[in-house]
């Protein structure tokens, strides 16, 4: 199991230049949870993508779909822990959310966000070392 920030999952479902790494990774490990949050950063993610005419509605529902397929469990996080987080950091909330969640369950944050690693180096991974480790 390993929980996966928005841009992972982002990753896994529409090409980008990460995308063959998230590939693996899911194919490394299918248990990809996160907090309820990641829903709402997500189909903003699909929205950006519908205003550059890089997809169309009907592929971002798709994608929506097969998204929420792929993500085994969704958690509600403490408004405490993500607030004590996120003062000892700098951080966002969001980002806090998804450190708080890997804490508990005590599996990796799997992410390419270099303030998330560089602050969070005990839970965070990046995406390739996950990988190839």
């Amino acid at each position: 199991m390993i929980v996966a920030d928005t841009n992972t999952i982002v990753y896994l479902m529409v090409d980008t230049e990460f995308s063959a790494l998230a590939a693996q990774a899911f194919k490394k490990d299918q248990e990809w949870v996160a907090p309820l949050l990641w829903k709402s950063e997500f189909m903003n993610a699909l929205v950006l993508y519908l205003r550059k005419k890089i997809i169309n509605l009907a592929a971002a529902q798709d994608i929506l779909r097969t998204a929420m397929s792929a993500i085994s469990s969704e958690f509600e996080i403490a408004p405490e822990k993500i607030l004590s987080l996120a003062n000892s950091s700098t951080c966002s909330a969001y980002d806090c959310e998804f450190v708080a969640l890997a804490q508990e369950l005590n599996v990796p944050l799997v992410t390419m966000d270099k303030r998330i690693l560089e602050q969070f180096p005990d839970i965070a991974v990046r995406l390739d070392k996950f990988v190839n480790s």
